[in-house]
């Protein structure tokens, strides 16, 4: 008998008939023998209408009632998960995510969870009920809803996986698990069988959708294999768990491709100590993330400094350093939207020299020229013209030999 936890996702959840289909495959796991403790999001496109819902009271929604508004939509799936395995003859009780002991910090909109105490849901484990939880929130210590950010549930999932020491986590999506590229932009991708914690970090981080971040990081801190498949097969899916020696057979393990990046550059910029503080001081404070970052000096005591920004966030970057190149003398500021980063990914890179000129002479053999790179142990990043994108996908997934059934 196993601990399991399973996650649904939105499309999982996305009418009555789904989510009954849903109950079928939980109650097919706990008729195994095991103790199930079930996440779930909110139904398909219903946080979106609940955030228009908001905008259309507000101008500017405050924060924590935007956060108890938009906990309502698990809240609605879990209850109703519980009402049909009840109906259905099993055992089973909601629990909301301040019920389930899920503590945060008071970051409204993109929560931080402290701990889970968890002693509720072991109580309720122990007399064999399924356990459904509402993913997505939690509560911080003075008692307020709060929500975990954008795929926040697979967060609740494996965060509650590793409170309970589950024996696994499920992560049920729409598609039946990890691919060594965007299936829609590189027909010859090919689904991974099993997948390190540190790959799949820098594949969430890069532009792969199918796991977010945070739950990734959680599930390599308290080493929770985490099994991502899909709710409409039987099929295997991808496991995600430690590295092991089986996994150096391969250099690159998967490309991602992220659209989401917009580029500023500081003309001569005086190369003086404390500049990059003034630089990038007032761009943390406003909360915008700065990813990839270049410095090119030039004669006479100058340089220019070029960094990425996501593009929600570049408007807002732009004007904040217009007022900064003023305040230290830079000749001029400037950037653009039309980029992408494209990157190589995979553990047996540690292992393996020329994976950098592999990549740089096959994005140069099609003429895509290459704006910024960045590098990691497990990881080489490179921003291109967006319009290249898909094209740079295609030819580093055949570089790497990732298009071989083999």
């Amino acid at each position: 008998m196993a601990l399991i936890v399973q996650k649904f996702g939105g499309t999982s959840v996305a009418d009555v008939s789904r989510i009954r289909n849903v109950a079928k495959r939980v109650i097919k796991a706990y008729d195994q023998g095991n103790d199930v403790v079930v996440i779930l999001s909110a139904m398909a496109g219903v946080t979106d209408r609940l955030i228009g819902l908001a905008n259309e009271a507000s101008g500017a929604p405050d924060r924590r009632e935007l956060d108890v508004l938009l906990a309502t939509g698990e809240q609605t799936t879990a209850a109703l998960l519980a009402m049909l395995l009840k109906d259905m003859g099993y055992k089973a009780q909601s629990l909301l995510g301040h019920q389930a002991e899920v503590v945060t910090d008071c970051e409204y909109g993109n929560a931080r969870i402290l701990e889970i105490g968890g002693e509720r849901i072991r109580r309720l484990i122990s007399d064999r009920n399924i356990i459904v939880v509402a993913g997505f929130q939690g509560a911080d210590i003075k008692g307020n809803i709060t929500t975990l950010g954008r795929g926040g549930s697979d967060t609740s999932a494996v965060a509650i996986a590793a409170a309970l020491d589950a024996d696994i986590c499920e992560i049920y999506t729409d598609v039946d698990g990890i691919y060594t590229a965007d299936p829609n932009i590189c027909p010859k991708a090919r689904k991974i069988k099993v997948i390190s914690y540190d790959e799949m970090l820098n594949m969430a981080s890069l532009g792969a959708k199918v796991l977010q971040i945070r739950s990734v990081g959680f599930a390599k801190k308290y080493n929770i294999p985490v099994h991502v498949r899909s709710s409409f097969s039987e099929e295997e899916g991808t496991m995600v768990v430690n590295e092991d020696s089986a996994m150096e057979q391969l250099v690159v393990s998967g490309v991602t491709h992220d659209l989401n990046q917009a580029r500023i550059t500081l003309k001569k910029v005086p190369d003086q100590p404390g500049v990059a503080a003034k630089i990038f001081s007032p761009i943390a404070e406003a909360g915008i993330l700065v990813d990839m970052i270049i410095q090119n000096t030039r004669v006479g005591g100058q340089t220019d400094l070029t960094f990425t920004v996501p593009k929600g966030d570049y408007e807002r970057a732009l004007e904040i350093e217009k007022k900064i190149a003023q305040t230290i003398g830079a000749e001029d500021v400037f950037g653009d939207t039309d980029i992408a980063k494209v990157s190589v990914i995979g553990v047996g890179m540690k292992n393996h020299s020329g994976v950098a000129s592999l990549m740089f002479n096959a994005l140069a053999r099609e003429n895509i020229n290459i704006i910024m790179i960045s590098t990691s142990e497990i990881r080489i990043s490179c921003i291109i013209e967006e319009k290249y994108t898909e094209l740079a996908v295609r030819v580093l997934h055949t570089t790497f030999g990732l298009d071989r059934e083999d």
